[in-house]
């Protein structure tokens, strides 16, 4: 039978993600679930939502970041506000597990040994997800149930279209798992769609109010979007997304049909004859510059994006005094204008920290997929080895902070010195970072994926954590939270320069932890 053990295959797959998949739910679910108190705060008469409701609306650069505002009562505005992007962290988060339990069992010969015993073919498959789908039903029972007081309609079409969301981009995984022979390019290939898809939805958006762009309607966001909770709601829409989680289902179901365990439809071309690849530096930057080349055109337009808004950062605020110290907080000034911008390269040097841990644990991915076994087995010691992968991450995130910063001063229009200092002054913060993924590489391989969580906690805490009124003690958490507010502020050494010496302190560390312990594979 092709789905013979496919219960004790999910039940594997739970086990793993025990810790992950609640964590991804309530993180995912409770962004949206708490966006009504902290709303109400802001917004709290019917006169203030529709004000803002109609400024966000006529604002294109607003809209494309969020998209319009289709209801201005809370619930719409919680909707507008957060709804896309928790749909984005739900497909995130799909698309890890669905790769994680298709191919990424394959390419570690894990499945091979399962596959020998009494496993269907569409077993794995189906578990991985079943794994994902209790992932978005979990994220759908939160956002339906946090909401509920705000209209259960509304909330179950805004839970439904989050959740379903997630699933449109499991089942794209799991095509692109087919395809594939490695992990990396099934989630970079998924990744890739999501990024297409959120910039379809952008474009759509900010060329026009109603929703309704043909850009707009391309992407599976932008059918989440249209849903419309708590706007007269357009539950047809809602079909889109169950049609293309099902067509791609059932195009993953036909692939892995035709295919052996470990083959792929996108062989991997062959290299030349002789070897171009001199040094461990040079194989890292083979393998990580399809990736930094993604994150610096994205912090480059991103930095284009937000550096036209900030000359209208009085007018998204206006009035409302609880906004303006949400801001002025976050950016930690009373000038709006350098308090947007200080939020702003402050939460690019919280993104850029992915980019590092991410290029940090590549490396530690190389391992564990015993490719870096043949290499040490040579001439080539661990430290030198690991130092390539390194210099990619230290340095491709100073390049893509730089390119952040100088996006954001070629659109503000003046100031260039200043912001892309600014951007600069995030580095330490994003150093302790990627040196507490080295550390636990280092010493703790297996405990290195918790590298992922520290960096998402410290986005958590400094780009919603004022927002919900977090005391400082709990913003002080995060490395960000100890740096400069800049601009606007006097640079203050002592923090930069202590944050730098810890980053230094955990590399070495985990570089020592390296050379002492076992290769993993």
């Amino acid at each position: 039978m092709t789905l013979a053990g496919t219960g004790t295959l999910t039940r594997l797959a739970l086990r793993r993600d025990r810790v992950m998949i609640p964590l991804w739910a309530l993180v995912t679910g409770g962004l949206v679930a708490s966006g009504a108190g902290s709303l109400e705060g802001l917004y709290g008469t019917a006169a203030e939502r529709a004000e803002i409701a109609a400024s966000m609306t006529a604002n294109s650069s607003m809209r494309s970041l969020y998209g319009p505002v289709f209801g201005d009562s809370l619930g719409g505005l919680v909707a507008w506000r957060f709804g896309t992007f928790a749909a984005v962290l739900a497909a995130v988060a799909s698309v890890m597990v669905v790769v994680r339990h298709t191919r990424d069992e394959e390419e570690t010969g894990r499945q091979e040994m399962l596959s020998a015993g009494a496993v269907g073919r569409r077993a794995p498959l189906t578990a991985a997800l079943l794994a994902a789908l209790a992932l978005n039903t979990a994220v759908a029972l939160i956002v339906t149930a946090g909401l509920a007081g705000q209209g259960a309609a509304g909330a179950l079409a805004l839970g439904l279209a989050v959740g379903g969301t997630g699933m449109v981009f499991a089942t794209l995984a799991a095509v692109t798992a087919q395809l594939t022979e490695s992990a990396r390019l099934a989630r970079g290939l998924a990744a890739a769609v999501l990024g297409l898809a959120f910039v379809l939805r952008a474009a759509g958006d900010a060329g026009t109010a109603s929703g309704d762009s043909v850009l707009t309607w391309l992407s599976p966001i932008g059918w989440a979007e249209n849903v419309r909770a708590f706007a007269d709601e357009r539950r047809w829409a809602l079909l889109l997304i169950v049609a293309a989680a099902l067509v791609q289902t059932a195009v993953a179901y036909a692939l892995t049909a035709r295919r052996d365990v470990g083959a792929s439809f996108f062989a991997t071309r062959p290299g030349p004859a002789e070897g171009r690849l001199a040094t461990a530096g040079a194989l890292a930057w083979r393998l990580q510059r399809g990736a930094l080349l993604g994150w610096s055109l994205g912090f480059l337009l991103g930095g284009l994006v937000f550096g036209g808004m900030v000359e209208g950062a009085a007018d998204i605020v206006g009035d409302n005094e609880q906004a303006r110290r949400i801001f002025e907080r976050m950016g930690g000034q009373s000038g709006l204008t350098n308090a947007f911008l200080a939020t702003m390269v402050s939460l690019f040097g919280m993104i850029a920290a992915l980019f590092a841990v991410g290029s940090v644990l590549r490396a530690h991915g190389e391992e564990t997929s015993s490719r870096a076994e043949p290499l040490l087995a040579n001439a080539l010691g661990r430290i030198r080895w690991a130092a390539g992968h390194l210099v990619i991450a230290f340095g491709g995130s100073a390049l893509v902070l730089a390119l952040a910063g100088l996006g954001l001063a070629l659109s503000y229009g003046h100031d260039l010195g200043p912001v892309l200092g600014a951007a600069l002054a995030q580095l330490p913060a994003v150093w302790t970072l990627a040196g507490l993924a080295v550390l636990l590489w280092g010493a703790a391989p297996k405990a290195a994926t918790a590298a992922w969580g520290a960096a998402g906690l410290c986005l958590a805490l400094g780009w919603i954590g004022p927002a919900l009124d977090l005391p400082q003690a709990a913003l002080d958490l995060s490395p960000f939270g100890h740096l400069p507010k800049l601009p606007g502020q006097d640079m203050a050494w002592g923090p930069v320069l202590a944050l730098t010496a810890l980053a230094a302190a955990l590399v070495a560390a985990g570089l020592a932890g390296l050379r002492r312990r076992d290769v993993q594979g």
